[in-house]
């Protein structure tokens, strides 16, 4: 048996060192920065279908495809760079997905000049503060919930694509939204911790 420090997520393949790192040190943490979420909103966006776990292990390609995620300069890609981002062995190469990511620029940039920041609109779908869940089991997780559904019409109704309830749920959890750490996971209380204060 491990040491108690180690229980982690029912998730987790902890046989994967990169995914035990973004689980230890990202996942859950609540995150407040504009650029960092809209790189979570561009890597769960290109997740959609696919396993995290296949875009974590593309994201330095993510990174350096799309302007180290500035948002500014990705939302003034053009037809030109989308042909040329298909070519780009490092990112998953869907056209649709890559089209949505200068898409949702576009529209990140809108919500920025309305509320402020992203940070500000996105967090008043959890009153601005974090959602503790209470997970014991993998089949305890909920797919999507009653503010992502919120979350992800909002964001329709504003012109994003590619960010339906499930995938805005995974992204609330990314950014700490929710604490959806289990209640075995020494990482729920020690983000709780962390944060109480906010």
């Amino acid at each position: 048996m491990s040491e108690q420090i180690e229980c982690r997520c029912p998730w987790l393949d902890t046989t994967k060192p990169d995914y035990v790192t973004y689980h230890d040190e990202e996942w859950g943490v609540p995150l407040y920065d504009d650029q960092k979420l809209f790189e979570f909103i561009t890597l769960e966006s290109a997740q959609a279908g696919l396993s995290w776990y296949t875009i974590l292990k593309k994201r330095q390609g993510y990174k350096k495809a799309f302007a180290n995620f500035d948002v500014k300069k990705v939302a003034e890609f053009t037809s030109d760079d989308i042909e040329r981002l298909m070519l780009n062995k490092e990112i998953v190469r869907n056209r649709l997905k890559i089209a949505a990511t200068v898409n949702n620029a576009k529209c990140f940039i809108g919500i920025q000049k309305e509320f402020g920041s992203f940070s500000n609109y996105q967090w008043q779908f959890v009153s601005n503060k974090p959602l503790v869940s209470h997970l014991n089991n993998i089949e305890d997780y909920p797919a999507i919930t009653e503010q992502s559904t919120a979350f992800a019409k909002d964001l329709k109704k504003r012109g994003f694509k590619f960010l339906g309830p499930t995938t805005v749920y995974a992204h609330m959890q990314a950014c700490g939204m929710v604490n959806d750490h289990s209640n075995d996971c020494f990482r729920k209380e020690e983000i709780i911790e962390a944060f109480s204060g906010e």
